[in-house]
C-alpha cells in the first residue's frame, strides 16, 4: 500500500485565491509528523496550509505555535435531534420563507459580501478582503445553483433579506451558509429561517440536524442554541504561510 500523503492540495481554493493552498490531513501534530508535513509543502511549493486541529491535544497546540502556524478561528460544531419536535417563535417581522429564485441572486450576493466578516479568511490578513467578500458571494451563488439541496430565502415585501442553505448528508441535515441583512437583525428573521430549515429536514425524514459556526460568533451560537442545538465539538483553525508578505 502506498503511504498516505500528509496533506491534500486544494484545487478550488488555490484557483480562487491565486496562491497554492493545501490542508493537513490529520487533526493532530507530533514530533514525528511535523517534518513530513513541512517537507511535503516545500516539495509542492505550497503558499498557504490550512490545519483543522483537535482542541483537546496540548502537543498539537505547542507544535503549531513552534512551527509558525497561526490561529485564525475556533470552529464550533452544534447538532440536535429532530425527533423531539420544533420550537415555536416570532413571526420574523412579517417575512415569508420560500425557496430561492433566480431573481433573488443579486440581493443574496450583496448580503453574502457583507455578513460573513467573522470567518477565518477575514481574520487572516494575507487573504485580500475583496477576495473574501467574493468567496461568500460565490458560495451563495453556487448553493442556489445546485450545490445545496435547498436554499431558503426570507422575503420581506418582495425583497430577499436573508438565506439559509440546506444539505442532506445521509440521515443528517446540515445548515450550510446562513445570513441575514444587517437591517433585519434582531427581528426574528433568522429564527424563522432556521425553523423552516428544520421543518424541511423533518419532512425529508432526517434524524439529526447540524451546523458549524465561529467561536467568535456568539450571536449565531445563541441563535442555534435557542432552536435546540447543543455544542458537539470545538476545533482550532490554523493557517501556515510559507511565502513572504
Amino acid at each position: 500500500m502506498l503511504p498516505t500523503a500528509p496533506c491534500t492540495y486544494l484545487d478550488w481554493d488555490s484557483d480562487f485565491f491565486g496562491v497554492r493552498i493545501a490542508r493537513v490531513n490529520a487533526s493532530r501534530l507530533s514530533e514525528e509528523t511535523v517534518a513530513p508535513i513541512l517537507a511535503w509543502c516545500a516539495e509542492q511549493a505550497i503558499d498557504c496550509l490550512y490545519f483543522l486541529a483537535d482542541s483537546n491535544d496540548y502537543e498539537t497546540s505547542r507544535l503549531a505555535a513552534q512551527n509558525a502556524f497561526h490561529l485564525v478561528d475556533l470552529r464550533v460544531s452544534l447538532d440536535r435531534s429532530l425527533a423531539n419536535g420544533l420550537l415555536n417563535g416570532g413571526n420574523g417581522n412579517g417575512s415569508v420563507i420560500r425557496p430561492c429564485e433566480a431573481a433573488d441572486l443579486p440581493a443574496l450576493k450583496a448580503i453574502a459580501r457583507a455578513v460573513h466578516c467573522d470567518t477565518r479568511f477575514y481574520f487572516d490578513p494575507r487573504f485580500p478582503r475583496d477576495r473574501c467578500d467574493a468567496l461568500y458571494e460565490t458560495w451563495i451563488e453556487k448553493s442556489c445553483g445546485g450545490y445545496a439541496d435547498l436554499v431558503l430565502v426570507a422575503d420581506q415585501h418582495g425583497a430577499a433579506v436573508g438565506y439559509c442553505s440546506c444539505h442532506r448528508r445521509g440521515s443528517e441535515g446540515q445548515i450550510g451558509l446562513f445570513g441575514v441583512h444587517a437591517d433585519y437583525h434582531g427581528q426574528g428573521v433568522g429564527s424563522k429561517l432556521i425553523r423552516e430549515a428544520l421543518r424541511w429536514f423533518v419532512d425529508q425524514g432526517l434524524e439529526r440536524a447540524s451546523v458549524v459556526t465561529q467561536g467568535r460568533n456568539i450571536a449565531a451560537q445563541r441563535l442555534y442554541q435557542k432552536h435546540g442545538f447543543m455544542t458537539q465539538a470545538v476545533q482550532l483553525w490554523y493557517h501556515r504561510w510559507f511565502t513572504a508578505r
